[in-house]
């Protein structure tokens, strides 16, 4: 088996305070073998509605770029977007914050400028004691998230 190139896949985003002002996002992406689809290979930063792993129909904009055009498939991941408060006990430390997600199984990617972390939570997590962590988190001043992709699982989580 050959490994598939990976793709840059373009999703425009709402104009919005708080977003990017280039109204765009673009996530890497493999395409899927026999498939114009491709699957999502790195989390959302910006994006509501995606998470990793998750399917894609793509097309090819006047621009020649890739842009998501429709989810064929959830993969069941959550997308949480999180930012590390800096007068908070983490002091802005993004890396400390993911330490203490990592023993959950929650993987994310850093933009250390923003002090933001974009997280993914797989579904074979504990999605309770995820949130759990998470709201103590925002409780003891340690960080703010909001669910940017979830699902039922999580929101009966408790």
């Amino acid at each position: 088996m050959t490994d598939l190139p990976r793709v840059k896949v373009a999703f425009d985003l709402p104009q919005e305070p708080g977003r990017p002002s280039s109204g765009r996002e673009h996530l890497w992406a493999t395409p899927l073998p026999d498939s114009e689809d491709v699957r999502l290979d790195n989390i959302p930063f910006f994006v509501d509605g995606v998470a990793l792993g998750d399917v894609f129909s793509v097309r090819v904009g006047e621009d020649g770029y890739l842009y998501a055009a429709e989810k064929v498939a959830w993969s069941g991941a959550c997308t949480i977007r999180l930012v590390v408060l800096d007068d908070g006990p983490l002091a802005g430390d993004v890396t400390r914050a993911l330490d203490l997600l990592a023993p959950l199984f929650v993987e994310g990617e850093a933009a250390e400028q923003y002090r933001m972390l974009a997280l993914t939570v797989p579904p074979e997590a504990d999605l309770a004691a995820v949130k759990n962590l998470l709201i103590d988190g925002v409780v003891d001043g340690w960080w703010e998230y909001e669910e940017a992709c979830v699902g039922d699982a999580w929101r009966a989580a408790e």
